[in-house]
């Protein structure tokens, strides 16, 4: 999962960036840059207040379309959070995630020197191509003329 950091106020509220599913459990940790991290916050979903957590995350457990909006955190004495947008797809598919898919036979690495392997291939092959056809035209210009043959009529 990717988190975003807004760290522009003394209160930070850690939220997914990404989209997250319908059905996933999602976790929001409102914290303070300078005391420890388990103090006691009120979150707010588009202005209203959710509730109160002691320890300074709230898990949304199987979300829906509905979850989806504006969510702040308040540390009493500490301040607010930014605001941070949550939004949430649709229902999962039969897709596994990618940490359960088979393993790639090549890793991104190797498709990106294939791509360019097959340029550079494809570019040799041209630059041989014009060569060729420029020494057989060159060749073509300087034909011998044919022996000329006299002879005398009688």
């Amino acid at each position: 999962m990717v988190n975003l950091t807004v760290t522009g106020g003394s209160v930070i509220l850690q939220s997914p960036v990404l989209p997250v599913m319908e059905g996933d459990d999602v976790t929001l940790l409102c914290k303070t840059k300078t005391t420890p991290s388990n103090l006691p916050a009120a979150f707010y979903k588009d202005g209203s207040l959710i509730r109160k957590q002691p320890t300074g995350h709230m898990t949304i457990q199987h979300v829906s379309r509905s979850d989806e909006g504006l969510y702040k955190c308040d540390i009493s004495g500490h301040g607010e959070s930014p605001s941070s947008w949550i939004t949430v797809t649709g229902e999962h598919t039969t897709t596994p995630p990618p940490s359960l898919s088979p393993p790639s036979l090549f890793p991104p690495v190797f498709s990106v020197l294939s791509v360019g392997s097959v340029f550079l291939v494809v570019l040799l092959v041209l630059l041989v191509l014009l060569v060729r056809q420029d020494v057989e035209r060159k060749v073509e210009d300087f034909k011998p003329e044919p022996d000329v043959v006299y002879s005398s009529l009688k």
